[in-house]
């Protein structure tokens, strides 16, 4: 798994590229952590360069929802090919988690999200 991170329009994203699969999930998850312990109110995930998606990837991105519960982090994916998208329609997935066909549609829908308070 290739990972770049941004921010656009004030929010972190993370572009992620290859398969999220066992192999990577594990790395995923860490990097993800990262984003926890910084308290990310807002985290785009883009998967233009993502070509496949399997059940150990779905449950670290679950992971990290609840992980973002305390403080109120919002997660939004970006850029999903057909093939990922079917995956997550499948599981119905997509009823929990935001999907943007951009990036910038994705941080634009976190307008309003506030850094965390000391």
């Amino acid at each position: 798994m290739e990972t770049r991170e941004l921010i656009v329009d004030g929010v972190h994203v993370v572009a992620l590229g290859g398969d999220i699969d066992m192999e990577v999930s594990p790395d995923l998850r860490l990097l993800l952590a990262g984003h926890t312990e910084a308290q990310r109110r807002a985290l785009v995930l883009d998967f233009s360069e993502v070509n496949y998606v399997d059940s150990s990837g779905l449950a670290t991105l679950i992971e990290y929802v609840r992980n973002a519960q305390p403080f109120q982090g919002k997660l939004a994916l970006a850029n999903l090919s057909e093939r990922v998208r079917t995956v997550f329609e499948l599981v119905r997935l997509d009823e929990f988690l935001p999907i943007h066909h951009t990036v910038a549609d994705a941080a634009a829908s976190f307008a309003g999200a506030s850094p965390p308070t000391a």
